[in-house]
């Protein structure tokens, strides 16, 4: 946007003004008058967009969609119905003689998305904003579909939504020679329901067992208070900057399930809520040294401790957000909650940073670095276990438990990067990245009153952990119309545990996650990149990346195995071609195969009892731009999607293969009417098939947004 010629320009209304009493002083006939007014019109038609500094666009649309407007509305982010309002907005004026004051906002009316933002900067003083913005973010409450007897359940409203908004206020001094302070309040809230994937079972499964197909979702209520500091000041050759960040966060979430829907005597709600109360401060400090022109040094170091109260329950009743009744827990016959949890938890984090850029000569570059980071965690937490004994007396239980852990982390990473570009057309690269990490993990649980506890689990664990990346690469410039990359990383993740428990504490036996001794992740990676132009009004870009991973276990008592293969093929392909100045055709298509083998899949001899996991997917897009005049131009895009991961395995498990198609077309003219008046219509079409949830989530939608924009 051009604005140093309007800076100084005197207002429209007062040349008019002048312009009228000067023909009244001087009696001037008609012939000066038109001619100033000949002079002004030729004026405003040498003006283009880019002169105007301000503008308004109004926006006004809906959409018609026929089968699921939910899951609609969560793919797109776009809502049902009608709505508009302004969709943007943008003014701003000159204060003093280097001074500007700007004003941004938007107001979409019946879709809970607005902002404004207010400003005013100095260059050489500093600068004071302030903003305000909301958005809501749409989720498909629906849970899973079962195959072998079409079974689906919709038990509330599907329609979920999570408003977004965040307030704040910033202050910056930038006063010459001074240390550079800015100070930020942001003031952020979540509120509303979205989906869970943790689902509800249900035995309405035409005689196979019980599967875990029924939706469920959460209600969130969370808040947040962030301030920080921070000042910037140079000390000779050395940036020196230093911050504070204070935050406060308060949650007051919940999961609410229904189990066995419609199951006389089995149907029941629950709802599990998680409140957290979390004080959090950071002082951060970082340093930049030029010591000469091919040696740079830079340094940062944080301390963070971070506060934490725990509230919560898991309660089961006959509606939502129920309160603890014994005698409907005797009723049921079942279920393990709890009521009444309290605790928290302390945090303290160091952290330090070490950097050298040295260029010991023209082409060739290393930096080296080091980062070592200390976590200490202690909690603790106390609640209430409710429980149903075995029939036939089934008696309703209450037991106090408590439980304290303690955690200790040490790491030290180093790294080193080459990077050389003394041959002609070439730049090749080396990356080397090394952490080696430590720590331990203590756990006691009692149970029984606070006065006389009674120890049920103690446990130690030390653990260590390694991780080794090596990657190495090149970029080559042989013709002016070809550039060509290539790259390779080899990764190597290791972690041990050692436990140490007290067996004849341990009442229930259960060993989780004790058993487990060691992780081993092993992943190589490589990929290519050609961009060539054959022509100048053409460009082609190609890319292959392929990945490997192994993963391997071990547990106590037995061998270690491979427990996981991870092959990943991704093929990237885009052309953009300009045959005419007034017309531009782009295009892309990328598909991914992705599989995760596991021998689990083998392990009983049936098919599909446990299937391979597989992530494979295709995205085409294509696009037009036409320029049909030199104020009319149209646009044109389409994208498809498409997922075939289905594997029905419903005779033993929950089948979760993704098999969906996706299409959208989008239409859209634009039409300047003058220099400072821009109208734009835009319709567009979406279908979804998805045969995972058995076409239940199927949608096809029209959508018809214009907007009108006015500059001044």
């Amino acid at each position: 946007m051009k604005t140093s010629n309007a800076k100084h320009q005197t207002p429209r209304w007062l040349c008019l003004g002048l312009l009228a009493g000067s023909l009244l002083q001087s009696g001037t006939g008609h012939s000066q008058t038109n001619a100033a007014a000949t002079a002004s019109g030729a004026a405003e038609a040498e003006k283009t967009e880019a002169d105007y500094r301000n503008w308004i666009e109004f926006g006004l649309g809906g959409t018609f969609i026929d089968g699921d407007e939910t899951r609609f509305m969560q793919r797109t982010g776009i809502r049902r119905d009608v709505f508009g309002g302004i969709e943007a907005l943008h003014f701003e004026q000159d204060v003093g003689k280097r001074g500007i004051f700007t004003l941004d906002g938007r107001a979409i009316y019946d879709n809970h998305d607005y902002s404004i933002r207010l400003g005013v900067d100095y260059p050489d003083l500093g600068f004071v904003r302030t903003g305000y913005r909301e958005y809501r973010t749409w989720y498909d409450g629906s849970g899973g579909f079962f195959p072998r007897n079409d079974a689906w359940f919709e038990i509330f409203d599907e329609q979920l939504a999570i408003d977004r908004k965040e307030a704040f206020f910033e202050a910056g001094l930038r006063l010459p020679d001074v240390p550079q302070v800015t100070f930020r309040y942001t003031y952020q809230v979540r509120d509303g329901d979205k989906n869970s994937t943790v689902w509800g079972d249900s035995n309405l499964t035409g005689g196979v067992g019980t599967r875990a197909f029924v939706p469920s979702f959460w209600e969130i209520d969370e808040e947040r208070h962030i301030f920080e500091l921070d000042a910037l000041h140079p000390i000779g050759k050395t940036d020196v900057g230093l911050g504070l960040r204070y935050e406060l966060t308060d949650n007051d979430n919940s999961r609410n399930m229904r189990r066995r829907p419609l199951e006389p005597a089995q149907d029941r709600f629950l709802t599990q809520k998680d409140g957290l109360e979390a004080d959090l401060f950071n002082v951060h400090a970082s340093t930049e040294t030029r010591l000469n022109e091919r040696l740079r040094f830079t340094t940062g170091a944080s301390y963070t401790t971070m506060d934490t109260d725990i509230s919560g329950s898991r309660i089961y009743g006959a509606g939502y957000d129920p309160i603890y009744d014994p005698m409907f827990a005797r009723r049921q016959q079942r279920d393990e909650g709890f009521f009444g949890l309290h605790g928290g938890s302390t945090l303290q984090q160091y952290l330090a940073n070490l950097n050298l850029m040295w260029t010991p000569f023209d082409g060739f570059t290393v930096v080296p670095g080091l980062r070592i980071e200390k976590q200490d965690l202690d909690s603790e937490s106390e609640f209430i276990e409710t429980n149903v004994g075995a029939p036939p007396a089934l008696p309703s239980t209450q037991e106090e438990l408590a439980a304290e852990t303690e955690r200790g982390i040490l790491d030290v990473a180093e790294s080193i990067e080459f990077r050389y570009s003394g041959v002609t057309n070439w730049v090749f690269y080396a990356r080397g990245n090394w952490m080696q990490g430590q720590g331990d993990l203590e756990e006691v649980e009692t149970f029984g009153p606070s006065t006389n506890r009674t120890v049920d689990l103690l446990r130690d664990t030390d653990f260590d952990r390694s991780i080794q990346k090596y990657a190495v690469g090149a970029n080559w410039y042989p013709l002016r119309s070809v550039n060509m990359g290539a790259q390779y990383y080899h990764k190597i993740r290791n972690e041990d545990y050692d436990h140490m428990e007290d067996t004849t504490t341990n009442r229930s036996g259960n060993r989780y996650p004790a058993f487990l001794l060691a992780n081993d992740f092993v992943t190589d990676d490589v990929n290519f990149r050609i961009t060539y132009r054959p022509w100048r009004n053409v460009t082609l870009v190609s890319r292959y990346d392929f990945q490997y991973s192994t993963v391997e276990n071990e547990g106590d008592g037995l061998e270690k195995i491979e427990s996981a293969k991870i092959t990943s093929h991704i093929f990237s392909q885009s052309v953009s071609w300009t045959p005419w100045h007034r017309l531009f055709l782009t295009a892309s298509a990328n598909y991914a195969m992705d599989e995760t083998d596991t021998p689990a899949s083998d392990a009983l001899g049936i098919t599909n009892v446990v299937p391979d996991l597989k992530n494979n997917y295709l995205n085409l897009s294509a696009g037009a731009g036409l320029a049909l005049d030199d104020k009319t131009d149209l646009q044109v895009n389409y994208f498809y999607y498409l997922a075939d991961n289905y594997v029905d395995n419903s005779l033993y498990s929950m089948p979760y293969g993704a098999d969906s198609q996706e299409h959208a077309v989008t239409v859209g003219l634009l039409r300047r009417f003058t220099n400072r008046i821009r109208w734009s219509i835009k319709y567009g079409f979406f279908r979804n098939d998805d045969y995972t949830s058995g076409g239940h989530n199927n949608y096809s939608s029209h959508l018809v947004y214009s907007t009108l924009r006015v500059m001044f």
